[in-house]
C-alpha cells in the first residue's frame, strides 16, 4: 500500500468520524430553575416545566423562550409537564399539596384539574398516548403506589381504586427525576418503575425485581423507555437509573428486556454514571442523560458513548418531529445534533 493511499484512507476515516459525530448544542442557560419537565410537540413547539412554578415555551425550536411563573404557584415544582400543540399542556406540581394544572391559552391562565391534600402524597411522573388518555402516578400512600387516569386530556382524573393498586415495599419510592418512570400503551396497560431499598417493574398485576442497583434511598430504576407504542405493549423496553449520591458510578445503572421483563441484559459498555432519563430516537439509537453528563447508544442499548460531560435531567424526542431536547439545572435547554 502506497504512503498517498494510506495517508487518504486516514482522511477519509477522519471525515467518517466526525461526520458521524453527534453534539449537544445549548440553547439557554441563567435562569434559577431547575427543569425537570420537557414536552417536545414538535420540532419547533417545546414546553419544559420546574422549580418556582416555572413554565418555559418556545415556538421557533428553541431560539427564543417565553417564561411563566404561574401566579399563585411561585413554590411549586412542576416536575412533569405534558403539552398537545402550541396552545394545551399540562403540568404535575409534585406535593403540598399534590396538583396538576391545565392551560389552553399557552399559558396565560391556568386551571387547577386535580389536587389531593393527603399527606405523603407525591406525585412522580405523567404519561398520555394521545391528546385524551393519560396516567399519573404518584409514591405509596399506604403501602399503596397512587395512580390516577384520566380520559379527557385531562381536564378531569380518577384515582384508580386502592385494591387495584400495586403495593410497596418498605422504602420503595419512585423518582420523579424527569417525568419518565412510567410508560402508557395504547391498548391502556401501563408500566411504571421504582426504587429505593427495592426496585422493581409494576404493571397492574404487580411488580417484578429490576435487576438494577438498589438497596438505598438514592438508588434505583428511574426512567422506563418502549421501542414502539403500537397497539399492544411493547416487549422491547429500557430502563436506566443508578445511585444518584455517586453520579459517576456505572454499577448496574441500565438493562433491557425484548421479552416484556421476564429476562434482562445488560449493556456490555454502560451509560457512563447514574442516569434520570432515557428515550428512543429510533429502533436502535438511543440517548440517556443525568447529572454527570450524556450517552448515545447506537445498537439498541448494548454500547453507550459519553457525548457530553455536561448534566441535563430530562431528554425526550419530538412527538411529531425528528429533534431531541434535552433540560435540567440552572435553565439548562439544549438539543442534540446529529
Amino acid at each position: 500500500m502506497s504512503i498517498r493511499f494510506s495517508i487518504l484512507l486516514f482522511l477519509l476515516s477522519g471525515l467518517t468520524f466526525f461526520s458521524s459525530a453527534q453534539t449537544i448544542e445549548q440553547l439557554t442557560s441563567g435562569q434559577a430553575v431547575s427543569i425537570r419537565g420537557l414536552s417536545p410537540v414538535n420540532d419547533e413547539v417545546v414546553w419544559v416545566s420546574g422549580s418556582h412554578g416555572t413554565v418555559g415555551r418556545s415556538l421557533d425550536g428553541g431560539k427564543t423562550w417565553q417564561w411563566i411563573i404561574v401566579k399563585g404557584f411561585e413554590k411549586t415544582d412542576f416536575r412533569d409537564i405534558e403539552a398537545f400543540n402550541a396552545q394545551t399542556a399540562i403540568i404535575m406540581g409534585i406535593a403540598e399539596p399534590a396538583m396538576i394544572l391545565k392551560t389552553t391559552d399557552g399559558g396565560e391562565s391556568w386551571k387547577v384539574v386535580f389536587t389531593d391534600s393527603t399527606k405523603g402524597m407525591f406525585l412522580d411522573a405523567m404519561d398520555f398516548y394521545d391528546k385524551k388518555n393519560g396516567v399519573v402516578v404518584g409514591d405509596p400512600v399506604d403501602s399503596k403506589f397512587f395512580i390516577a387516569k384520566t380520559t379527557n386530556g385531562g381536564n378531569t382524573w380518577q384515582k384508580t381504586p386502592a385494591i387495584m393498586q400495586s403495593n410497596s415495599a418498605p422504602g420503595e419510592a419512585c423518582f420523579a427525576s424527569s417525568g419518565t418512570n412510567i410508560h402508557y400503551f395504547r391498548n391502556k396497560d401501563f408500566l411504571f418503575v421504582s426504587g429505593g431499598t427495592l426496585s422493581r417493574l409494576h404493571d397492574d398485576a404487580g411488580g417484578r425485581i429490576i435487576p438494577i442497583i438498589q438497596g438505598k434511598e438514592s438508588m434505583g430504576a428511574n426512567s422506563i423507555a418502549a421501542n414502539s407504542d403500537g397497539p399492544r405493549v411493547s416487549n422491547t423496553f429500557i430502563i436506566a437509573g443508578g445511585d444518584f449520591s455517586n453520579d459517576k458510578d456505572t454499577t448496574q445503572n441500565c438493562v433491557l428486556t425484548h421479552d416484556g421483563g421476564h429476562t434482562w441484559i445488560r449493556p456490555t459498555t454502560p451509560p457512563h454514571g447514574y442516569r434520570s432519563c432515557i428515550t428512543y430516537i429510533t429502533n436502535k439509537k438511543l440517548l440517556c442523560c443525568g447529572t454527570s453528563g450524556v450517552d448515545l447508544s447506537t445498537d439498541g442499548g448494548i454500547t453507550w458513548r459519553l457525548i457530553s460531560e455536561n448534566g441535563y435531567h430530562v431528554c425526550r424526542k419530538a412527538k411529531n418531529g425528528k429533534i431531541v431536547y434535552l433540560a435540567g439545572s440552572n435553565g439548562r435547554i439544549a438539543k442534540l445534533i446529529l
